[in-house]
């Protein structure tokens, strides 16, 4: 239903919402994934293809494994979920937009006049906001959004040993040449690794969590990712501080600088579409996301999810020249 394979750089337009609605099933979805309320916004508007989603990490089932995905891709300048109809979910997922969804143009053409757009935004949002719910065993909310439904989107598990979808990122320019054979070195080396027991990831050694002085940090706020080892001091054997895993990918902005984006509180739970509540300090860095460059099983996964800090891992510091 798409204008073909969509390529990293190709400009395109987000497609009417009548014609969007016509892809759409009762549930508000094309191919299993949701057309969200939240992506309404984009409808008509432009955008440069940012990469071709060819896997993504299997968040719902928790394997550590990827799943193969088609027909989708992530837009460069595409504003992130906002959780706005998802109870204000703040785990600021990446919209995957099916292909079928976009229509690709050309720079000099002039941009498309929808004039359908009161009737059919009305009906978009009826069928839309009618399936942010999904049924729940025990009268406990249970959200749907894209990032709940990603397994039933996706086409199969992707085996660690096979080296076919990781040469797929390289031959449909998701990846530089060269990024793709630093990542592939370390995937030849920690795949193994991790099938062994012997994953780099970092681990501590205390049976309770240590609380750290509260920092109190608020958006805007420049801090550091302490060093790895003092990072690892804070940690248990399994990984964590208080339950918050230290993820091998968190360990790669270790020394770097970032400023506060926000206090997460709550976010939806993917494998059970509840709301989950953080009682304890949980904070999100700006332009601190996964690579898919460090995530053994997961490797060139473009969701760019957000990872959470503990106030211990951080300190303050300035901004840097020319912020």
């Amino acid at each position: 239903m798409g204008d073909g394979a969509l390529r990293k750089g190709d400009l395109v337009e987000v497609r009417s919402a009548a014609e969007i609605l016509a892809t759409l099933d009762d549930g508000g979805a094309l191919d299993a994934l949701p057309f969200m309320p939240e992506m309404i916004y984009a409808i008509g508007r432009r955008f440069t293809v940012d990469k071709r989603v060819e896997r993504v990490c299997d968040t719902v089932n928790t394997t550590l494994r990827s799943r193969a995905f088609a027909n989708a891709v992530f837009l460069a300048g595409d504003e992130r979920c906002d959780g706005a109809a998802h109870g204000g979910c703040q785990a600021d997922c990446r919209v995957v937009w099916r292909e079928a969804w976009l229509r690709k143009v050309d720079a000099g053409t002039p941009p498309a006049v929808y004039r359908d757009d009161e009737a059919a935004l009305a009906a978009l949002r009826e069928r839309l906001e009618a399936n942010v719910h999904r049924p729940s065993p025990d009268d406990v909310p249970r959200w749907r959004c894209q990032t709940t439904d990603l397994a039933l989107a996706s086409t199969h598990e992707q085996s660690n040993l096979d080296p076919r979808p990781l040469v797929r990122e390289l031959t449909c320019g998701n990846i530089p040449l060269k990024t793709w054979g630093r990542v592939a070195v370390r995937a030849a080396v920690w795949q193994p690794a991790h099938k062994m027991g012997k994953a780099p990831w970092p681990r501590g050694t205390n049976v309770k969590s240590p609380k750290g002085e509260p920092l109190n940090l608020q958006p805007g706020d420049w801090v550091r990712v302490k060093p790895i080892e003092a990072i690892k001091a804070t940690l248990t054997p399994g990984g964590a501080n208080r339950g918050l895993h230290f993820d091998t990918e968190m360990a790669g902005m270790c020394g770097q600088v970032f400023r506060v984006k926000q206090r997460v509180s709550h976010i939806i739970e993917e494998p059970t579409g509840k709301m989950l509540t953080f009682g304890s300090d949980c904070i999100k860095l700006e332009g601190a996301y996964c690579s898919g460059e460090r995530s053994t099983g997961r490797w060139f996964c473009a969701r760019e999810i957000y990872p959470y800090f503990r106030e211990i891992w951080l300190e303050r510091a300035d901004a840097p020249a020319g912020a």
